[in-house]
This record gives C-alpha cells, sequence and structure tokens, in this order.
C-alpha cells in the first residue's frame, strides 16, 4: 500500500485542479510542488494555458462547497473581492432544450465570477500555504520510473526560461495535465500500455466578449439559452466581479459563432430573449471577441488498464473532460480534490482507492453531460436503450419543470452537484413527471400564466 505520508509530492499543472490537489496534499507531505508550464500571474488575468478561462465559467454549488471544504472561508473572500451572490432559479434565467425552468428557489445561495478571478482567489491561498512552492515556466517532459519500474519516482523537468532538463524526486505525482492527453503517452513509455477511453463528439465552437451593460438592464445574475431542437446555438450572459458582464454564444458544428462585432450581434439576436438583446445593444463592449473550440466529452479510463503505476494520480480533466457548456470543470475538479483528501487521511493513495473514490463524481457528471448531448440530434454517437429510456425520461421532467417549481428545484440541484442525477428517479418527483395528470396533457402544478421570455424565433430559414 502506498502510504499518504512522505518527504515530498508533485503535482504537474497548476490550474484549479493541480492547485486543489496541492491543498490535499500539504496536509500530508512535508513538501509540495507544483510545476507549471505558463508564466503564472500576480493577480487575476487570463492565463495562455487556459484558454477557456476568457469564456463563462460556474462554480456549482457541489463545487462551491468541495472549495470550501478545501479552502475555508474562500466563498466570503471571493465575495469580498466581488464576485456575484444569485440564488438558482430566483436569479438565474434558464432555458434548457427549449423549456424555460419555472421561477422558485433551489434553495441555497451561489457566487458567478470569472474563471481567472476564482483561479487567482484559489492559487493565493494555495501558494500561502507554508510546504507549497509554485514553480512556473517549466515544462514536464515525462514521468521517472523507480528501480524495477513499478512506480512512478519522480518526473522531467525541463525549465522554460533556460537551463538543463532535470529530475525531480517525489514520493507521489499527481498529474492535472489537462484533456490533451500527454499523461496517457508517458504512462505508455513506461510500459504501462494507454488507457482506453470514451469519447462523445460534439464538435462545440463559442466565442465570448466582456460586456458593461447599463444599470437594471435586466434583472437577472445569469442567463442560459441551451440549444434546442431545430437550433443549434445557445447563449450565456452572466455577472462578473467589478460590474461586468460575459455574453458567450455557442454553436454546435457546423454552426461557428462569428468574430466580427456586426456578425456576433446578429448571431446573438437569433438566441437571447427579447429584453436581454435590448440590454446587449445597450451594452459597452470592453474586450475583444475570443473563440474557442471543444471537439468531444473524452474520458480517460485509467480503471481498466490492467496495471497502473504506482505514485501516480491523474486527476481534473486528465481523467475526464466534459462539455463546457453545463459548467462541470472546476466543480469536478474540487470534488476529486476532497476525494484525494479522503484517501490520504486514511493513509492509502494507491491508484486504484483514488481512482474509486473519484468514479462517483464522475460517473454522474459525464452522464449528465453525454446524456444531455446526446439528447440534440445533431450530435452523432451510440444511443443504446438505456440512454434512450433516460432521454425519454428528462424530456419529460424538462417539460414538466416549465410549470412545477419542484421539478425544476429538483433538477437544478442535479445539474449543480447537490445530489446525484438519480434523485430526479425519486417517486415523489417522478410522480410529478409521469403522473396521471401529466399523461393527460395538463401542466404541472405551478403558476399559470407565466411569461415565457425566452421564446425567441429561429432565424429566418432555419439555422445555418
Amino acid at each position: 500500500m502506498t502510504t499518504s505520508s512522505g518527504h515530498h509530492a508533485v503535482v504537474i499543472g497548476a490550474g484549479i485542479a493541480g492547485l486543489l490537489a496541492a491543498r490535499a496534499l500539504a496536509d500530508a507531505y512535508e513538501h509540495v510542488t507544483i510545476v507549471e508550464r505558463d508564466a503564472l500571474p500576480a493577480g487575476d488575468e487570463p492565463r495562455r494555458a487556459v484558454p477557456q478561462g476568457r469564456h463563462v465559467h460556474a462554480l456549482l454549488p457541489g463545487g462551491q462547497d468541495a472549495l470550501e471544504r478545501l479552502l475555508p472561508g474562500l466563498a466570503a473572500e471571493l465575495a469580498a473581492g466581488g464576485a456575484v451572490e444569485y440564488r438558482a432559479l430566483r436569479d438565474v434565467r434558464f432555458s434548457v432544450a427549449g423549456h424555460l425552468l419555472a421561477r422558485g428557489d433551489a434553495g441555497r445561495a451561489s457566487l458567478v465570477a470569472s474563471r481567472p478571478f476564482v483561479e487567482g482567489h484559489v492559487r493565493r491561498r494555495v501558494a500561502a500555504l507554508g510546504n507549497v512552492e509554485l514553480v512556473d515556466r517549466c515544462d514536464v517532459t515525462g514521468l521517472v520510473p523507480s528501480p524495477g519500474g513499478a512506480a512512478v519516482a519522480g518526473v522531467r523537468v525541463r525549465p522554460r526560461t533556460g537551463g538543463a532538463e532535470h529530475v525531480m524526486p517525489a514520493d507521489l505525482v499527481v498529474a492535472a495535465t489537462g484533456r490533451g492527453g500527454r499523461l496517457s503517452g508517458w504512462v505508455e513509455e513506461l510500459g504501462f500500455g494507454r488507457p482506453p477511453t470514451d469519447r462523445v463528439d460534439v464538435e462545440l465552437r463559442y466565442a465570448s466578449r466582456p460586456l458593461r451593460l447599463a444599470p437594471g438592464a435586466i434583472s437577472d445574475k445569469l442567463v442560459l439559452v441551451g440549444a434546442r431542437p431545430g437550433l443549434p446555438r445557445s447563449m450565456a450572459l452572466f455577472a462578473q466581479e467589478d460590474g461586468r458582464w460575459l455574453l458567450t454564444l455557442g454553436g454546435y458544428a457546423p454552426e461557428r459563432p462569428p468574430l466580427d462585432p456586426e456578425e456576433f450581434d446578429a448571431y446573438a439576436a437569433t438566441v437571447a430573449p427579447p429584453d436581454v438583446l435590448a440590454a446587449l445593444r445597450g451594452a459597452e463592449p470592453l474586450g475583444d471577441i475570443v473563440p474557442f473550440r471543444f471537439p468531444a466529452n473524452v474520458r480517460h479510463r485509467w480503471e481498466r488498464l490492467e496495471r497502473l503505476p504506482g505514485r501516480l494520480l491523474p486527476i481534473g480533466d486528465a481523467i475526464c473532460a466534459f462539455n463546457p457548456v453545463y459548467g462541470q470543470g472546476m466543480s469536478v475538479a474540487a470534488r476529486e480534490a476532497v476525494a484525494l483528501s479522503g484517501c490520504l487521511a486514511t493513509g492509502d493513495v494507491r491508484p486504484e482507492r483514488f481512482l474509486a473514490a473519484v468514479r462517483p463524481v464522475v460517473d454522474d457528471a459525464w452522464q449528465m453531460a453525454t446524456g444531455a448531448d446526446l439528447a440534440h440530434a445533431w450530435v452523432e454517437g451510440p444511443r443504446p436503450a438505456a440512454v434512450r429510456v433516460v432521454g425519454a425520461y428528462m424530456r419529460r421532467l424538462q417539460a414538466a419543470a416549465e410549470h412545477d417549481p419542484e421539478v425544476a428545484a429538483a433538477f437544478i440541484r442535479a445539474v449543480g452537484m447537490l445530489d446525484r442525477p438519480r434523485a430526479l428517479l425519486r417517486p415523489a418527483i417522478a410522480w410529478r413527471v409521469l403522473g396521471p395528470r401529466r399523461r393527460r396533457g395538463a401542466p404541472a402544478p405551478g403558476p399559470a400564466g407565466r411569461e415565457r421570455a425566452l421564446e425567441t424565433p429561429a432565424p429566418a430559414g432555419g439555422p445555418r
């Protein structure tokens, strides 16, 4: 058994997953080194190594809870620094697959802010720990095997500022290497093979622009309009720190949100609700339009390797990268770091033990993301009977959530990682979705005559 105490642990990558892994490791190792290829900013600026950081991010309630366990007081610090507090369904307008969720209150407050803002605060908290060192502008070029080759004994590091490549010994290596697949290649080089992968291609592209809206232009703090049948486009408008807003427009292939300002505005007009569109037309642009491409959900099935190298743990996107439309990345990484902390507390950080501990978190997020993607006709992929049955139920549930605040709140709690997806099958919820009133086609219980402000027509001639 690999024990959770030692002299030195190395974390590859200083994104959210790597930083939070280092926070967990700091309780069990004398010294923790985070190796990052990027130049780390002192403030909250976007980083080149995190291109998605310029687009809207969600810190889901379950992820915020995990962050608070790892870094107590962080939520208050974020709020004091300008993060915006909101309550789901009360301050959030959310249209999913063409269904505008009923207003209500999902029962708790959460925070929204930009990715660089959240990451900057986490980075400063972790760097302030006495036994954590951040080493930036260094490439990790590979793993160092232990004598006999059954485990990892360190990493090879090459400074980007000059100097020779050298070995950094480690009693444990945590790889927050992102979704690029570098870790799979390194493990294969050590003779353990490459983990099989599950993949659902989505070919999503989006573009974002920071804005300043006129005071009181809209009452909501987040507006999300998901793709719907016949219109593979989406938009998200999120309040940010410092009174700013961030608008992200998305499109599934062959859609591609334009980068020309006039065309960008015209694209927004095909998705945005009328009042939001009016607010956008009166907004002040605060920066350029920035693109991003996400090709596929990818899950590396490390647990299916015949052998795993000891003293090596993948985390974050190195395990699973989800469609960012669903805002799961930071929250899954935080919950994986909490699971790592639990393994460290028991003294068992074997890869098999850690992967078993994070599997429920990854399973749930994968089910929600890929299930939502495969509900779209334009997303290719296998749809076995179980997927089709769950998809049909979710369509009924989302339709019921238009009128039933209780169903809407249950859906939001599952999406927000406060409840597991299976909670949506509880008898009390299933009855409201599938019961006699629903079978007769009557609306589910809830306020009648609510304004459907998110019903916007498709562009002339249908989607491009």
